[in-house]
């Protein structure tokens, strides 16, 4: 049985600990206004319309990503710490606590995303209609939950948060910079190209960047030559296509996430490389 209480109790908790951790806020917010000057002079030379405002909505949309995986290190501190463990003898099925962790992760990298586009009107970003603000939120909610399942599954298959932070820094960089988000798809190798296209992160973009940027009424083929869309051979990855890309590889994680976390052992858990040693020992 799912229990509310249980999850709105972790959701406000793990958010709590998102707000109390200033010095993490703080450089969270710092470094993507310093890729967004970067890469914003890189758009430019791409003669790219309102490259800052392109830059930054991919810059979210990569801050969002790295957030929802980052956030799911919290589950192996509170598995090692004992707090899931006292968790877990209570009357509370495990469905319950993963979907308070995919909740907080998806809040948390939302609010994240959320500072960033705010200040983004500071830099030139417009938009036309309010709408446009609730568009945005829901569209990082939506990704931040896809990505939250799969760091939470990440999570739950290792066995400590040096193993997990390897394992996140492996998947995350090469991602992020396959993805769009720092450099237009246009921009990269054939070979770089094809693999962009097998990466979940790069339809994320396409989807977010065509909200932010007010562009979903335009046409593919616009969309393709202002390089918020991309082509596959002669085939156009539309914004509703990767929404639905998207949802599927959700479902997909979110299920292996949740199977994964309901049947993981916890015992085998560890906090760091020195537990384990004392245990071989």
């Amino acid at each position: 049985m799912i229990n509310l209480n249980v999850i709105h109790s972790l959701w406000v908790r793990n958010l709590k600990a998102f707000i109390r951790n200033k010095p993490a806020l703080v450089i969270n917010l710092v470094f993507p206004f310093f890729f967004i000057f970067v890469f914003g002079e890189v758009f430019k030379l791409g003669e790219i319309e309102s490259a800052e405002a392109y830059a930054l909505a991919g810059i979210i949309m990569a801050t969002v990503f790295d957030s929802s995986m980052r956030i799911s290190s919290s589950t192996i501190d509170d598995i090692s710490s004992g707090f899931m463990k006292e968790v877990l003898v209570s009357p509370v099925s495990r469905l319950s606590i993963a979907i308070g962790q995919f909740a907080s992760s998806a809040t948390v990298a939302a609010t994240q995303g959320l500072i960033i586009f705010g200040v983004g009107f500071f830099i030139g970003v417009r938009i036309t209609t309010p709408l446009t603000i609730v568009y945005v939120i829901a569209a990082m909610i939506f990704t931040g939950l896809i990505f939250a399942g799969f760091g939470l599954l990440l999570a739950t298959k290792s066995k400590n948060i040096q193993t997990f932070q390897a394992v996140t820094m492996a998947i995350t960089m090469p991602m992020t910079f396959l993805s769009g988000a720092y450099l237009p798809l246009s921009m990269l190798n054939p070979a770089l190209a094809t693999v962009s296209y097998f990466n979940p992160l790069t339809y994320a973009v396409v989807f977010f960047r065509t909200i932010a940027l007010e562009k979903t009424n335009l046409p593919p083929e616009v969309l393709v030559s202002e390089r918020v869309s991309f082509e596959i051979g002669s085939f156009i990855v539309t914004p509703l296509m990767s929404a639905l890309i998207l949802l599927l590889l959700g479902a997909v994680f979110i299920s292996l996430a949740t199977i994964t976390f309901v049947n993981v052992d916890f015992s085998r858990i560890n906090r760091n490389k020195n537990d384990s040693m004392m245990e071989d020992i």
